[in-house]
């Protein structure tokens, strides 16, 4: 699984890494920009991210513009709906009328930090993925 870690706080990033590192490719990103342009690159490699972790408060394009733009990157490409990278949002903002707007611009699950293993994991496995170590 190809997963694109998207934080502008180095620890953050790090701490994700290492909860998915030994059982998924990692790749990172310090703001929405470096987001986009990664998750246009991977299909212009033919090699899509499975997951975006996309924080919510970032520098240059916060979390949901970095999702409006990934989203109309991929119906650019006309993949749509379900075919689509599977998002979630992290974020220290717990508000509901934030929490919808991320649903609106197309996200599929929201956890707020501190992000805790179990919780991520949960929500991962929600998605569909498997996250059983490979031997």
């Amino acid at each position: 699984m190809r997963v694109l870690i998207v934080d502008d706080q180095t620890a953050n990033r790090k701490l994700l890494e290492k909860y998915l590192g030994s059982i998924c490719q990692c790749d990172m990103a310090e703001n929405g920009q470096q987001a986009v342009d990664a998750v246009k690159l991977s299909h212009d490699q033919n090699l899509p991210y499975d997951l975006v972790l996309l924080d919510m408060m970032m520098p240059i394009k916060d979390g949901n513009q970095t999702l409006k733009e990934i989203r109309q990157s991929e119906e650019d490409i006309n993949i749509m709906g379900l075919d689509g990278v599977k998002v979630i949002m992290i974020t220290a903002n717990d508000q509901k009328e934030c929490i919808l707007r991320s649903f609106e611009n197309g996200c599929e699950a929201y956890i707020v930090k501190p992000v805790q293993k179990q919780d991520l994991f949960k929500q991962i496995e929600l998605l569909g993925f498997s996250l059983q170590q490979h031997s």
